[in-house]
């Protein structure tokens, strides 16, 4: 989804967790997009630099999970977001 813009991408996140919800599967997203994988998650896993080792897992609880694009308004999600850019041990 890399190479689509925003917008396109956010539609689709969409589309793809309404797929997964419906037909009750598990799926494993690997992504850097801290936001993206708040919204469509119900469990994080951040893994160290190489080689990796798993840091830390976060269960993603948000109150009023929907879609993507709604889970992204949830009140919990710039918590998540906060916690998961500390651990990722960013320097910019």
């Amino acid at each position: 989804m890399s190479a689509l813009d925003y917008q396109s991408r956010l539609a689709i996140s969409d589309d793809i967790y309404k797929i997964i919800k419906n037909e009750g599967k598990t799926a494993i997203m690997v992504t850097h997009d801290i936001a993206e994988a708040i919204s469509m998650s119900d469990k994080i896993i951040v893994l160290t630099k190489r080689p990796s080792k798993v840091k830390k897992i976060y269960d993603i609880k948000l109150s009023n999970k929907s879609t993507p694009i709604n889970n992204r308004k949830c009140k919990e999600f710039s918590k998540y977001y906060d916690m998961i850019w500390r651990d990722l041990d960013v320097h910019i």
